[in-house]
């Protein structure tokens, strides 16, 4: 599991630096768009970290309504990225799959053991940064090349 965060980290770091290189001018929504799923996907990975650690949150849907800077954002990735490595890690040595219940931000109940979380969080990541690539390639940007073989043989 470890390996699968750190390329988690590693993916929403190159993500960062293409959407900087995103004209806010000539492609203000594109921009917003791409940050503000970026942040959701920040937000998410902190209310299921707050799961995971017994802990309430404050978070009473999946984004904040503010759209932090990018500067902000990627301070908060960063911390949150490396919580979710040490944690893996921790996970990879224990196999704790005990089941968490929860309540989703819609009130909704739900329970899920802690390999599906972190699956979740991982899967979840990386359908949004593919959300993000295509609003790269609207405004001119490739879109990375976040692969996982591409970051296990980097």
């Amino acid at each position: 599991m470890e390996s699968k965060f750190r390329y988690k980290a590693w993916a929403n770091q190159e993500l960062l630096e293409l959407i900087r290189q995103i004209n806010r001018e000539e492609h203000p929504e594109q921009w917003t768009m791409a940050v503000r799923l970026l942040n959701h996907t920040h937000v998410v990975d902190k209310i299921f970290i707050a799961h995971l650690k017994g802990e309430d949150h404050p978070y009473t849907a999946t984004n904040t309504p503010e759209t932090p800077t990018l500067a902000e954002l990627n301070a908060k990735i960063q911390s949150t990225d490396q919580w979710l490595i040490n944690y893996a890690v921790e996970f990879d040595r224990l196999q704790d799959n005990r089941v968490i219940s929860f309540t989703f931000t819609d009130c909704d109940r739900g329970s899920m053991s802690v390999s599906e979380i972190l699956d979740h969080l991982i899967i979840h990541g990386t359908y949004h940064r593919g959300n993000i690539g295509m609003l790269l390639t609207a405004c001119g940007i490739p879109r990375p090349g976040d692969t996982f073989t591409r970051f296990l043989h980097s």
